[in-house]
């Protein structure tokens, strides 16, 4: 048995601070598309996350890699953008990336220490232009940026997907998020013309059987929420300790995974036997592989 305690270890994990749920955009498949948060839980929001940041800089014998996973779009606000200026500059941060539609402006940046902070970055064809989106990704190039583009992979996407990969910049990984609210969504032939532009869309377009499956997560890796509630993952509810208790490295340990399958990147990137910790390397939390094809 392994537990996180020692000046060598390193951890990663995604934080989930508070009551963010808002989106400035509106797409139809999700939740919390145009929907507006109050002043007071922005305030709430912006108290926890400040929190956080100071915690991650008192915790000089620990080595984080952290990856913002908000319930909508965080960069549009200026609060997020100086906490992701700051953690970049700690020197206990590995790396600070976060998801993002990339609707921000993108002279903050130039403020963070470049080394370290990476987006994954999604792109919305029924939200705004690939001419605009492709303009966005091209101040991140010129900044020296590191940084990924997703894009769910529907059926009528599929042109806009392709067109996307010619513009990009031909070492931008351009990853494609397989939709699987629908069983057997895909024919062979198209899940085929989607790997050709995703090689690893093969690992994305199924569930990985995980029941009883040593993973990463709740060793490793793990989620927090806002008041520093510690998860093993997104997928698995149930609280394992808080990191702003003392000696929070005790609740991390290996666990058998609990759930019957996991068919999300933030989840089954972690389960051992895919290795894939090995296909993405210091690249895992912005979802850049080391090869980028």
């Amino acid at each position: 048995m392994r537990s996180c305690i020692n000046t060598n270890c390193n951890e990663s994990f995604h934080f989930i601070p508070g009551p963010l749920s808002s989106c400035n955009y509106g797409c139809d498949y999700c939740p919390f598309a145009k929907t507006k948060n109050t002043r007071a839980e922005l305030a709430e929001y912006a108290r926890q996350l400040s929190r956080f940041v100071r915690w991650v800089e008192a915790q000089p014998n620990h080595s984080f890699g952290i990856l913002f996973t908000p319930w909508g779009e965080a960069l549009i606000r200026s609060y997020y953008q100086q906490a992701i200026r700051e953690l970049s500059h700690l020197p206990n941060v590995r790396k600070v990336a976060i998801q993002t539609n990339l609707s921000c402006k993108t002279g903050w940046l130039k403020d963070c220490n470049k080394e370290k902070v990476a987006l994954w970055t999604t792109y919305h064809p029924t939200q705004t232009t690939r001419r605009d989106f492709v303009s966005q990704c091209y101040q991140l190039d010129k900044l020296g940026i590191r940084y990924s583009v997703g894009v769910v992979g529907f059926r009528e996407s599929f042109a806009e997907i392709e067109a996307l990969r010619h513009e990009l910049s031909p070492e931008v990984y351009l990853w494609i998020n397989a939709y699987k609210r629908q069983s057997d969504y895909y024919h062979s032939y198209e899940e085929e013309a989607l790997t050709r532009i995703d090689p690893l869309f093969g690992y994305n377009v199924r569930k990985h059987p995980s029941l009883g499956k040593a993973c990463h997560t709740g060793e490793t890796v793990f989620s927090v929420d806002g008041r520093g509630t510690i998860y093993r993952c997104h997928f698995i509810k149930t609280p394992i300790g808080n990191i702003y208790n003392d000696h929070f490295e005790q609740a991390l340990q290996p666990r058998p995974c609990s759930n019957q399958s996991c068919g999300c990147y933030i989840g089954y990137v972690h389960l051992k036997e895919l290795q894939l910790d090995q296909v993405y390397g210091e690249g895992i939390l912005e979802s850049i592989p080391r090869n980028v094809v």
